[in-house]
């Protein structure tokens, strides 16, 4: 009887000064070092190479940072070498270099300091007037082929994809998303402050700026969609469908008509509830998209606790990071024992570095839970700048 009380609850559900010898690594916009950030220089392995990818327009871009030839109070222009990409090497360094562009050598870059490594090449696009994101319903119907429906799909956009047309981003897809934006569709009234999530790690570079999708659940068939087995008792089990929706439908079109990073380590799948099941199935099913799953509060009770039998039986393509959380407290003590399981599965296919556990004493099975656990989550999913 608890797990149909718990079944329908789930089924309702200014200019920026440097920041001096900080060791802080990144800021907006930096581009990963699969997209060649960080590499040795072309030209010569002696020679420390900054590249910074802004459509500066008429303005001139400079750089300041902490060892000479640099430092804090006034820059060196760097060079135009197409209309959005700057560079200037830096062959006198003789070790790791902490630096800022400027506009014109009066607006600084937004956010922390970038580090450059000693004799590398390092590509970043930073923003310098933005601070906040924007969200919208950008797919009020989206429609599905594969499922025969359709849904509303919302996307944030991060303040320097706003600002920079350079700017590439990495992406979180995320369920349910009438929860995330909105308190007006929100379960209980109650949103994930996923907004004020990512424009506050814009800002202190806690984590990657990425670009968010949430997708609608479609409410009667949330069930269906959501598991990856039928359940003898609640039915369900269209779970691959629902992943075939995302992979073959719906990421292509997030592709093609926005600046993505398309990898699957630049793609994050996360979830709470039956939202966490499905992303969990995910890591199993198609982890060569999603290199990076968030399984918040997950259902792993569903049709006598399969999810175990089924990550246990991973193929060896898994997922780079998994995020495991829940509460300990509520009417069902937020599955805690059963999280626990899961983890100890993850732990058993060799996860250690890449698995991250967490357990918020006192919380429940609850919207408000979840958006308090999402920044932890999404600074180990996406990293840090």
């Amino acid at each position: 009887m608890k797990h149909l009380a718990l079944l329908i609850f789930l089924a309702g559900c200014g200019s920026v000064a440097p920041f001096p010898d900080s060791g802080v690594v990144g800021d907006s916009g930096v581009v990963s070092v699969e997209d060649a950030g960080v590499q040795p220089d072309a030209g010569t392995s002696l020679t420390t190479t900054l590249v910074v990818k802004y459509p500066a327009g008429t303005h001139t871009l400079y750089v300041r940072g902490n060892k000479l030839p640099l430092n804090w109070n006034s820059g060196i222009a760097m060079t135009k070498v197409s209309a959005d990409t700057w560079t200037l090497s830096l062959p006198t360094l003789t070790s790791d270099l902490e630096w800022k562009p400027l506009l014109d050598d009066t607006t600084w870059s937004r956010g922390p300091n970038w580090t450059a490594k000693l004799h590398q090449r390092v590509e970043v696009a930073p923003r310098f007037t933005r601070d906040e994101g924007e969200w919208s319903v950008r797919w009020p119907n989206f429609p599905s082929t594969v499922l025969g429906n359709s849904r509303g799909i919302s996307v944030y956009l991060p303040p320097t994809y706003l600002e920079n047309a350079a700017a590439r981003m990495p992406v979180v897809y995320m369920h349910d998303g009438q929860n995330l934006f909105d308190a007006s569709t929100a379960f209980g009234g109650v949103t994930w402050r996923v907004p004020e999530t990512m424009n506050a790690a814009a800002n202190d570079g806690r984590f990657r700026e990425a670009i968010v999708i949430g997708v609608d659940n479609t409410g009667s068939s949330r069930i269906d969609e959501y598991t990856p087995t039928a359940d003898p008792m609640y039915g369900g089990g269209k779970g691959e469908l629902y992943l075939r929706f995302l992979v073959e439908e719906l990421k292509p079109r997030v592709d093609s008509e926005l600046r993505t990073k398309t990898g699957r380590e630049d793609t994050v799948l996360i979830g709470s509830s039956l939202g966490g099941l499905i992303s969990s199935y995910a890591g199993v099913k198609r982890a060569d998209v999603f290199a990076n799953i968030g399984a918040m509060s997950p259902s792993v009770w569903w049709n006598g606790r399969v999810l175990l039998t089924l990550v246990s039986q991973s193929p060896s393509s898994r997922p780079t990071r998994v995020y495991v959380d829940s509460g300990d407290s509520g009417p069902s003590n937020d599955g805690v024992v059963d999280t626990r399981e899961l983890v100890s599965t993850y732990r058993a296919l060799g996860y250690t570095d890449g698995l991250k556990h967490v357990e918020q004493a006192g919380a429940t099975h609850t919207e408000a839970a979840w958006a308090s656990r999402l920044p932890g989550a999404l600074e180990f999913l996406l990293g840090p700048r």
